[in-house]
């Protein structure tokens, strides 16, 4: 067993070489809303403990997404934290944030939501996940969202963002700009970074200005 250790930020422990049943049991018996994390990507499993740094970018990315979707009449839902448990391919992790754009995926979620259905064995795979990585991951984690057939990921390490998309390799490869929202990856890392997050409301007015003024011209037709 190792732990990685970033001062005033976050613990990561690796244990390694355990079977899925392990992580199943921890997960199903970790509290809700609690501050750790656990994933499993087929051989080692990771216990992160967040710090409220993590949950900042975490929370900003999901404004950024959110506010610039709704802007561009963009459809998606969000199913933010959600711990994505899948026996059959015996991996799983909890995403910092996740959404789904496809049309029959919208449709199933929307469905089961309004049915208050808490499953997550009946909802779909994302195809947008958010994941902070301030510090150094413990699991594989890219090889758990592939796994599960997650199209995109936006990593964001602490000083940059970067949008990776799946490819027919099994692989997510850096292509810095998003097939869901008309951005880019250098974009989204200035609305995190450079700009005035003081006053969230007025950061969220100011990035809706610009995605009606910059973005819509690059949706479709």
């Amino acid at each position: 067993m190792s732990a990685v250790t970033t001062p005033a930020v976050e613990t990561r422990i690796r244990i390694p070489d355990v079977g899925f049943h392990v992580y199943e049991t921890l997960v199903r018996g970790v509290p809700p809303r609690t501050a750790i994390r656990l994933a499993y990507d087929g051989r080692d499993l990771e216990i992160m403990v967040k710090g409220p740094l993590h949950d900042n970018y975490g929370r900003l990315l999901d404004r950024f997404i959110t506010a610039v979707a709704a802007e561009l009449s963009i459809k998606l839902e969000g199913l933010g934290e959600t711990t994505w448990i899948r026996p059959e391919l015996e991996r799983g992790l909890e995403a910092d944030q996740c959404y789904v754009f496809e049309s029959a995926k919208l449709a199933k979620v929307q469905d089961l939501l309004a049915r208050k259905d808490n499953d997550v064995a009946e909802y779909p795979n994302p195809d947008l996940a958010v994941e902070v990585d301030i510090s150094r991951p413990q699991a594989d984690r890219p090889s758990i969202y592939a796994a599960l057939q997650v199209p995109e990921l936006w990593v964001h390490d602490g000083e940059s963002v970067t949008i990776e998309h799946l490819g027919v390799d099994g692989k997510y490869s850096n292509t810095g700009q998003s097939r869901f929202l008309p951005v880019h990856a250098d974009e989204v890392t200035r609305w995190l970074l450079e700009e005035d997050r003081t006053d969230k409301a007025i950061w969220e007015d100011r990035l809706r200005a610009w995605a009606r003024e910059e973005l819509a011209v690059r949706m479709p037709m």
